[in-house]
């Protein structure tokens, strides 16, 4: 990553001042599922269980495959996946896979660029969406290299806003699926996708930790609650193209990107991100070309990043 970010922003709140400011800088909605609020007191350990039924069940509705089929987890699944498995070749295929997370687990770790540079692998790890480029993978491709690897771990933390995208509905035997809700409902909790058998064995592996009730319980009613999610993917995939069209009257190329983000080539991503730091805009630079947006969430929001990039 080019830069330091926090770097960027100081010096654009020493510029403009520090309020006001709209953070498109992120890979999340921004028009997060409104959460109620739950008292701390009635959701404890007791209640975990029946807390889990209920997402296990929301999820499998949402996901596509069976409630015994979902673990909610408290905490990054790869910890725990790493240690389930034995060490040795893994292959990453980029961009957004964490090869030093695997080589941390003593894996040799080695990067492809696609599912058929995997072959004989005993550990294959894809995220599908990628991150910053929105890189994607059929399904049906997936399955496939599944067949070709000792075991496969997709990262689909921002497959929410392309239900398409997802392995869930048709998982094979020896594979995970690593969902999060925090890109689209603005909940911290983590879900493993997997056959039943593989996820008894995560489940007592070193590093694990189940979600809390109260994780649980918002879980279940935020996948449960359709009518919401289906809106939310509806205005992040007709606000993906508005982003591009305005990016586009600024002279920036589509590069990439997913319908909660978009990246676009700027020529110079620091000076565009300057120009942006004056409309107290933030804005993600990954190269030094590329810039990354987030979608923005109110029309106030769009009519200032608009005027931002009419002055590019």
């Amino acid at each position: 990553m080019p830069g330091d970010q926090r770097s960027d922003i100081g010096r654009g709140a020493a510029t403009v001042g520090a309020g006001g400011w709209i953070d498109l800088s992120g890979a999340v909605c921004r028009r997060p599922w409104p959460a109620p609020g739950l008292p701390d007191a009635g959701l404890d350990a007791a209640d975990a269980p029946g807390a889990a039924d209920r997402l296990a069940r929301a999820a499998a509705g949402w996901f596509g495959c069976l409630p015994s089929q979902v673990l909610a987890v408290g905490c990054p699944a790869m910890r725990p996946i790493l240690c389930l498995l034995p060490p040795g070749r893994a292959v990453a295929i980029a961009p957004g896979c964490p090869r030093a997370a695997l080589r941390a687990a003593d894996w040799r770790a080695d990067r492809a660029e696609a599912p058929g540079d995997v072959d004989g692998a005993d550990l294959a790890v894809v995220t599908n969406p990628a991150n910053p480029n929105g890189r994607a993978w059929p399904p049906e491709a997936l399955a496939r290299l599944a067949r070709r690897v000792g075991h496969l771990v997709v990262d689909e933390s921002l497959a929410d806003a392309r239900p398409d995208l997802s392995l869930a509905p048709a998982l094979p035997a020896n594979a995970l699926v690593l969902r999060s809700l925090r890109p689209l409902w603005g909940l911290r909790l983590g879900i493993v996708l997997g056959r039943p058998a593989l996820l008894a064995r995560l489940s007592d592996a070193a590093g694990f930790r189940p979600a809390d009730a109260r994780a649980l319980h918002l879980g279940a009613l935020a996948l449960a609650d359709r009518t919401w999610a289906e809106n939310a993917i509806l205005y992040h995939a007709e606000a993906a193209l508005r982003l591009d069209r305005i990016a586009a009257r600024a002279g920036w190329r589509l590069a990439g990107g997913t319908h909660l983000f978009r990246l676009y080539d700027t020529g110079d991503a620091l000076a565009a991100q300057d120009r942006l730091v004056r409309a107290q805009v933030r804005a993600r630079r990954v190269s030094n070309a590329r810039l990354r947006l987030a979608i923005p969430a109110t029309p106030a929001e769009w009519d200032r990043l608009s005027a931002a990039l009419r002055r590019i």
